[in-house]
């Protein structure tokens, strides 16, 4: 689960606290504003009444190529590399991932910018760091770790290993699986990943000018850059980055000292009881988890407490009564990993509340998408000329002086249709011929009709997420795993095409909306279309690369990585597994009562968010999400817990000093979640080099004591 609406929120908020600092800094920006001058007059910028661009009218654009640096791609390089170990570890616990633009951001303005003031000492600078190269970074850097989500290693393509297999509902299927292997993996993104790119291109002059769509995470991401850029955001800028990396230490350092304690199986400080041994034998206990303490604070309140809910629900009333029917509703000598025991209400409620949540935002945003582009069209037939694009018009006698400019910039680069087209159709070419050697079950004319169909569902979740913020991304790959798997059946190995399918849409329509948002970011920071693209291919090139030997090392280091209730169980994994399972062979091998229970969660999470729609926003911000509330159904509320910690630390300081919360929270958050995400990369290593902790530190109950006293005792 990806959480798409927390990068805008959380960008808004440190950009706000650049506008105050700015403002406080520097007294005459406030009297100008007063003055009501030309600057007003001629172009406003949205969140701080100020001309944008006039600001930076002295600083010469570079060109698209000057905008593409190596000391940019270096830095993308690196930075991929952690956020790749960041995003694969929360990937692999409990599947939340917040966005971390605003990370990218920040860090590729402070290593450059520190990169070119040691040049620039010693005499040897040449090139000068410009907002439009933080740009290409940011682009880059979060293409690929996107590969990270996209690519399934906690989803869709770990769910055809033998691992998940084994937890099958069905055994007969449980013979169906492909292992993974890092040479199939990489092909496999790089044939699929590229895709969406191609897609989206020829439409992104209607997107961002004609339709003047806002995606809001784009937007908030280019005004935090643009700010940065300025002296009195650059202070700020380095003061966050310095909150950063001290939280960054202590957050690896703490990770580190609790390896120490993890010598055996249910050891160390991630096992401690904090709630007591009765409710940590139900998932409840603070973990001591900085990474999720992290995310706790990047997440809006209403996330975690959803959560949290979720759990509650869950693990502290559901499944407690349905043990209570053990013999009844399901067998007695059923194992705790059995998809016909508890485990099966466990994993298929939860994907009853995520497709009825998805269901939902699905015709939602369709419907906003439909409805937008009727009206769209409309006001382009009755106007005929485009009021941007000429600069003035009589239905838009004033355009500001920052739209002047950046359209002017925009549409100087072009990136020929011809280019476009001919790239979709050779990679959609090598693709079908390719992926059917790989996946013997997915047929070339399934992947043809994905193929006919991608350019329309890549437009429609750019358009959606353009309006909404929301990539529904997953959602479109779970319609593919039932579509295919359905029309491949069983007894064609219906459940891996499905599987494979699902890895093929996501990648196109993920893809598609994550570039027009970076042109988004790209339009308001003057970076060209062409290097916003470029950058876009290469980050995507290093993450099809970088996360899938990430993932392989994750792989080879733990050996129980996948299984319920290991230090990575892959939660979704087995989530993917059942639903391609349900696509080809339907309900029969569901548990009793299962089915009826997964009817009243799906109806459930349609109407929960259709009154979150339906009553006004003051209140609505206090209805739960259906989405958030499914997680900790089945891995248990444990990390929501972590959350919670992390979100009251957030109310607190804002409480004492809201202006400091607002500007160095996500700094702070960033640290804790990055110097977690970097310690599993020597753990892993530690773990493949066969060095084991020297400590193991468990919690008994008081008999149990009693008993193993009196065992050694003997």
């Amino acid at each position: 689960m990806v959480l798409g609406k927390d990068e805008s929120e959380m960008a808004e908020r440190s950009n706000r606290s650049l506008s105050e600092d700015e403002n406080r800094m520097n007294p005459d920006s406030e009297a100008e504003k007063k003055k009501g001058g030309s600057r007003s007059r001629r172009g406003e910028d949205e969140s701080n009444g100020l001309s944008v661009e006039r600001i930076f009218e002295g600083q010469a654009v570079p060109s698209w190529g000057r905008q593409l640096t190596f000391r940019a791609f270096a830095v993308s390089f690196m930075l991929s590399i952690m956020f790749a170990f960041i995003v694969m570890k929360l990937n692999l616990t409990a599947g939340i991932i917040p966005s971390l633009n605003v990370s990218a951001g920040l860090l590729g303005f402070f290593f450059v910018k520190t990169w070119t003031k040691v040049l620039d000492k010693s005499g040897l600078l040449q090139v000068p760091f410009t907002r439009q190269e933080n740009t290409v970074i940011q682009t880059c850097v979060v293409a690929s770790s996107g590969i990270a989500f996209s690519g399934g290693f906690g989803s869709y393509l770990f769910a055809m290993s033998a691992r998940v297999a084994g937890q099958s509902t069905d055994p007969q299927s449980a013979h169906v699986f492909k292992n993974p292997s890092l040479a199939w993996m990489i092909g496999f993104l790089f044939v699929v990943s590229f895709l969406g790119l191609f897609a989206v291109v020829p439409l992104r002059k209607i997107m961002i000018i004609d339709f003047k769509l806002t995606y809001p995470s784009g937007t908030a991401t280019a005004h935090l850059i643009n700010s940065f850029h300025t002296p009195q955001g650059a202070k700020l800028a380095k003061k966050q980055v310095k909150a950063l990396g001290k939280f960054f230490s202590f957050s690896f350092l703490w990770g580190f000292f609790q390896w120490f304690y993890t010598a055996g199986d249910g050891c160390g400080f991630t096992n401690f009881p904090t709630l007591g041994l009765k409710a940590f034998q139900n998932r409840f206990y603070f973990d001591f988890s900085a990474t999720y303490v992290g995310v706790g604070m990047i997440c809006p309140y209403i996330i975690n407490i959803s959560v949290l809910l979720g759990g509650i629900l869950s693990w502290g009333l559901m499944w407690p009564l349905i043990e209570t029917r053990k013999g009844h509703w399901y067998p007695a000598g059923a194992s705790p990993t059995s998809m016909r025991g508890l485990q099966g209400y466990k994993v298929f409620i939860a994907i009853a509340m995520i497709l009825g949540d998805g269901l939902y935002n699905f015709f939602k945003v369709l419907g906003r998408t439909l409805s937008g582009l009727y009206h769209h069209l409309q006001d382009r037939e009755m106007s005929h000329v485009l009021p941007i694009a000429n600069g003035s018009s009589p239905e838009n006698p004033q355009v500001s002086y920052d739209d002047q400019r950046r359209t002017q910039l925009f549409l100087k680069d072009q990136i020929p249709t011809w280019f476009a087209v001919a790239g979709y159709v050779a990679i959609a070419a090598i693709s079908t011929a390719t992926l059917p050697h790989m996946f013997p079950q997915l047929k070339w004319y399934y992947i043809l009709v994905i193929y006919l169909f991608a350019p329309t569902l890549g437009f429609c979740n750019a358009y959606g997420c353009g309006l909404t913020d929301w990539s529904l991304a997953s959602t479109y790959g779970k319609l593919a795993i039932f579509v295919i798997g359905a029309w491949a059946g069983a007894s064609h190995g219906g459940i891996l095409a499905g599987l494979a399918a699902c890895g093929v849409m996501m990648n196109i329509v993920s893809t598609a909306s994550d570039l027009t948002q970076d042109f988004k970011t790209g339009y308001l920071t003057l970076a060209s279309p062409r290097s916003m693209f470029v950058s876009q291919v290469i980050g995507t090139a290093m993450g099809c690369v970088i996360s899938p030997c990430v993932f392989w090392l994750f792989y080879k280091a733990f050996k129980d990585l996948g299984l319920p209730g290991s230090e990575y169980p892959v939660p979704f994994g087995i989530v993917y597994r059942s639903m391609a399972e349900l696509g080809v062979e339907g309900f029969s091998s569901l548990p009793k009562h299962c089915l009826m229970l997964c009817y009243g969660f799906f109806a459930a999470a349609m109407i929960i968010n259709g009154f979150r729609d339906l009553v006004d926003k003051k209140w609505a911000r206090f209805i739960p999400l259906p989405m958030a509330m499914a997680i900790p159904f089945y891995i248990g509320p444990y990390f929501a817990i972590d959350m919670c910690v992390g979100s009251l630390i957030l109310f607190i300081w804002e409480k004492i000093n809201k202006t400091k919360a607002d500007a160095f929270g996500p700094a702070v958050a960033s640290g804790l979640i990055c110097g977690d995400g970097i310690w599993t990369l020597p753990s892993s290593i530690l773990a493949l080099a066969g060095v084991n902790p020297p400590i193991c530190m468990k919690f008994l109950s008081r008999a149990a004591n009693k008993r193993v006293d009196a065992f050694l005792g003997s």
